[in-house]
């Protein structure tokens, strides 16, 4: 079932409307969709390289509002559905200490969550939950989404089809090798 999805969102890349079609699921990927807008990206760039800001432009403007979309479901459904569930396993002290530890990183994790293969909608969900400060993820959903999205482009543009392969399979895990060195220089920083 999702290769069907993952194939379909695919052949959307030739759509006329292609420009509009990539803001829907960039909007809807940052909240509940399971697709990455790179699959629609990336076509879209190398038949067109010369469009690759505005394909990336709007593909981090639309995930960043659907990433607020996100933010608003966490932080909407928390009360309704989050905190009784937590009261019901009596788990609900617990989640205070959770809520602090996360707002106290909660900027790393928009901003690796943004730029990894990690699910971004899992960050931003969680991130309304815990009520999150929403410039704080506003901008890093700008810098974490724009980084990814705009680097895509980039390589697309200056390397066109034969850096396809590397951006589809490898990509994610130079981001996620990429976070783990900056935190891990951070951390080591605050304890040498």
């Amino acid at each position: 079932m999702l290769r069907r999805l993952y194939d379909w969102t695919l052949s959307l890349a030739s759509h006329p409307q292609a420009l509009w079609v990539l803001a829907v699921v960039a909007f809807v990927e940052s909240s509940i969709f399971p697709i990455p807008p790179d699959v629609l990206m990336i076509p879209m760039i190398l038949a067109t390289p010369r469009r690759a800001w505005l394909i990336a432009g709007v593909a981090t403007v639309s995930s960043v509002l659907g990433g607020l979309a996100g933010y608003g479901i966490g932080y909407g459904l928390m009360d309704q559905v989050g905190r009784p569930v937590l009261e019901f396993y009596g788990k609900d002290a617990y989640f205070g200490e959770f809520e602090a530890r996360y707002n106290e990183f909660g900027a790393w994790a928009v901003l690796i969550a943004g730029v990894t293969p990690f699910p971004f909608k899992v960050i931003t969900i969680l991130s309304g939950v815990t009520a999150l400060s929403l410039p704080v993820f506003i901008v890093a959903s700008i810098v974490a989404r724009g980084l990814r999205f705009f680097l895509v482009a980039a390589l697309l543009r200056a390397f066109g089809e034969p850096i396809r392969d590397f951006i589809e399979r490898r990509l994610g895990l130079v981001f996620v090798v990429f976070c783990i060195v900056l935190v891990g220089g951070f951390i080591a920083v605050k304890y040498l």
